[in-house]
């Protein structure tokens, strides 16, 4: 039946060019923006999946910035540390050329003061953006990850860098530590070489001028090993009143039994706990069993007080006197140990962080090549779907347009 009222072929072929025309319309969109999914209207779930993943990335990309500026940091404590190591090592040199009796030791002792006043500049300098690590001050935090669970939720990690002390601090004299033959110095140290055959030699703990206190220290150097004994609350006050005759006694026990364990052959260390209860005499030879003539063995003490930084100790050697300079040899090797602690410490640290920031890097380029594998359009495919819905359109344009003259025909009947 034909009617002039409802025109079916032209409702059809609309609806035909208006899907055609919708379709031709989302896939210039695609064209115009390089996404199959550009809003939550397109496919909401993938939109949505997308835009958390996009704001990973820009999380991503602020852990970067903080874990540069972290590498930095850590890479200048680095140097810093290093640096201070060679020069410790040049003033071991100055340290072992004082052993020799015919040398001025008076200059070299003006070297090593140098030497000293030196790394005090490097510590001090080895900053970055306000931040020192090796000055024993606060650590660092280095936001190093955002930790994203299964239910959405998310967590930051961070790389902690702990600080190292090569400050030389303040340091104030306390106790006086007197070595054999005599040679007693103000700046609390001691030393003196025993040839194995037969040699003695005495330390004598000494804190009756100015007390003890809580965190100072007495450490004891045999050979190239190393025994100490830092001071605890309980070693003061037993009965109200500082007694120095006890704080000394319990540092020489725990210094001579920590002597003992370290089992050295043709040494024996003892104290008169009657007569002088704060005196180590170390022996060699007939006193000692086991002894070995064709090596000496060097004996050093030192005192650094709880106020010192972690090269504290460099404030108290002193070339210029024999006992100085041979105390000065064992004092040296403990803090090279210390600054070469330090360095490897900040070198593992550094090297954590720059792998830390290469995955940061390639997991940002896997999160950016997933959220386009999600929302970019194909451009072949869409180029093609173009060409297609264009002729499409031509068609349904057509096809209404011949749907339109059909009610004309309609005429003849009437002629």
């Amino acid at each position: 039946m034909s009617s002039i009222l409802t025109n079916n072929g032209a409702m059809v072929a609309l609806q035909t060019l208006k899907s055609v025309n919708k379709n031709l319309a989302m896939t210039q969109n695609a064209i115009s923006t390089g996404k199959e999914v550009a809003s939550a209207k397109d496919n909401s779930a993938v939109w949505a999946i997308s835009k958390v993943m996009e704001s990973d990335v820009k999380g991503f990309n602020a852990i970067k910035d903080s874990l540069a500026l972290g590498e930095s940091t850590v890479a200048v404590a680095r140097n810093a540390s290093e640096t201070v190591t060679d020069l410790l090592n040049q003033m071991k040199e100055k340290i072992v050329a004082a052993q020799e009796d015919n040398v001025d030791r008076d200059k070299i002792n003006d070297d090593v003061t140098a030497l000293r006043d030196q790394i005090q500049a490097v510590v001090g300098a080895a900053q970055f953006n306000g931040l020192n690590l090796v000055n024993g001050g606060a650590g660092a935090n280095i936001l190093s990850s955002l930790d994203r669970d299964g239910t959405g939720a998310v967590t930051a990690s961070s790389i902690s860098v702990a600080s190292q002390d090569l400050s030389i601090g303040g340091y104030t004299a306390k106790a006086v530590l007197a070595g054999s033959d005599g040679a007693t110095t103000d700046n609390d140290v001691a030393g003196f070489t025993m040839d194995r055959a037969g040699g003695a030699g005495d330390i004598v703990i000494d804190s009756s001028t100015t007390n003890f206190e809580v965190g100072d220290r007495v450490s004891i150097r045999v050979g190239d090993q190393e025994v100490a004994y830092t001071i605890q609350d309980s070693d003061l006050d037993p009965s109200g009143t500082y007694d120095a005759n006890y704080t000394d006694a319990l540092v020489a026990v725990g210094l001579k039994n920590q002597v003992d364990a370290l089992g050295i052959t043709g040494l024996a260390v003892d104290y008169d706990s009657a007569g002088a209860p704060n005196t180590l005499s170390f022996a060699t030879g007939a006193a000692a069993a086991g002894a070995d003539a064709d090596q000496d063995i060097s004996i050093s003490a030192q005192f650094t007080n709880a106020g010192a930084g972690g090269l504290g100790a460099l404030s108290s050697i002193d070339v210029s006197t024999d006992a100085g300079a041979a105390a000065a040899l064992g004092t040296i090797e403990t803090l090279i140990d210390t600054s070469i602690d330090a360095a490897a410490a900040f070198g593992s640290a550094q090297g954590r962080i720059e792998t830390q920031k290469e995955f940061i890097s390639n997991l940002t380029d896997s999160f950016r090549s997933g959220i386009g594998s999600l929302v970019d359009a194909d451009m072949e495919e869409t180029s093609a779907r173009l060409q297609a819905l264009q002729v499409q359109q031509q068609l349904a344009t057509q096809s209404l347009s011949i749907a339109n003259q059909a009610p004309q025909s309609i005429l003849s009947l009437f002629r």
